[in-house]
Formats: C-alpha cells, sequence, structure tokens
C-alpha cells in the first residue's frame, strides 16, 4: 500500500491528537473485529493472558483492579470472568483464576489473529521509526503528566 508524501512542514503541523486518536480506532477496530471471530471481546482476551502469564495469582478483585487500567467502555468485569467460567475457558478454586486446556487453545487461538493484526500494522514500517513513534508517545503522556512507562 502507497500513502501520499507530505513535506516535513506539513506533518509538523498535524495535530497529534486526531493522529493518535485515528490510530487507536483502527488498531482496536482490527483486533477487536479478530477477538469477535473467537466471540471474544478485549477484557476475554487481558483476563486469558492474564490468567494464564502469572497462574494462581489472580483473583477477581485484583484482576479487576489491573485489567481497569485498560478499560475505556466501563467493563463488568465479573461478568467477563463468569462467561469464561461458563465456556470451560477458566476455573475458580479457592478465589484464584486458573485457565483450562480449552481456555488455553482460546487464547492461542485469539493470539494468532492478533499477531496477523499486529503484521498488517506494521507492513511498510521500519522498526526503527516504529521505537522512534512509541517513545515519542510516551513522551507526550509523561509531558501531560500521565504514565510513560511501559505496563507491567
Amino acid at each position: 500500500m502507497t500513502i501520499r508524501e507530505y513535506s516535513h512542514e506539513e506533518l509538523a503541523a498535524q495535530p497529534i491528537g486526531a493522529w493518535s486518536g485515528a490510530a487507536y480506532r483502527q488498531v482496536v477496530g482490527a483486533l477487536r473485529a479478530q477477538l469477535a471471530v473467537e466471540d471474544l471481546t478485549q477484557p476475554h482476551w487481558w483476563t486469558l493472558n492474564h490468567v494464564a502469564g502469572e497462574p494462581g495469582r489472580w483473583s477477581r478483585a485484583t484482576l479487576t483492579e489491573r485489567l481497569s487500567t485498560y478499560d475505556d467502555l466501563g467493563i463488568d468485569f465479573d461478568g467477563v470472568f463468569d462467561d469464561l467460567l461458563a465456556r470451560g475457558w477458566i476455573v475458580e478454586e479457592s478465589g484464584v483464576m486458573t485457565s483450562t486446556e480449552a481456555g488455553e487453545a482460546g487464547r492461542l487461538r485469539a493470539r494468532e489473529r492478533n499477531l496477523s493484526v499486529h503484521e498488517q500494522m506494521h507492513e511498510g514500517v521500519d522498526p526503527a521509526d516504529f521505537v522512534t513513534t512509541i517513545n515519542v508517545l510516551r513522551r507526550m503522556v509523561a509531558n501531560l503528566g500521565g504514565d510513560g512507562d511501559l505496563p507491567d
């Protein structure tokens, strides 16, 4: 895919909020569309990744607290957890959630779908330019009082 070239001056005058917002909507929209093929939402995905990544760590309360930082939709995390329990993708014992074989298989399928979005997004983007972009956005976030550190 080719995109039109612009002068340095034209690009430097562009509103970062508009472009970062457009990028967010395209990237998140593409990820959500791929997750929907597996009948998952982003909160399902976040839950599966966290539970698989640190087995035995996550209670409903601790995982809700952790995932709330990503939530921009007012998610009912208990509903997400209950859905994954009903599917048999996680189990909850002694207040702690653990992945099942079915849950791990679903997570891996969703991961492959997400990776295809990431590959498409990175087409024609030099890795050094991507790193520069992330660092510029981190600096802007920090300059405006946000957390510019990478997530844990």
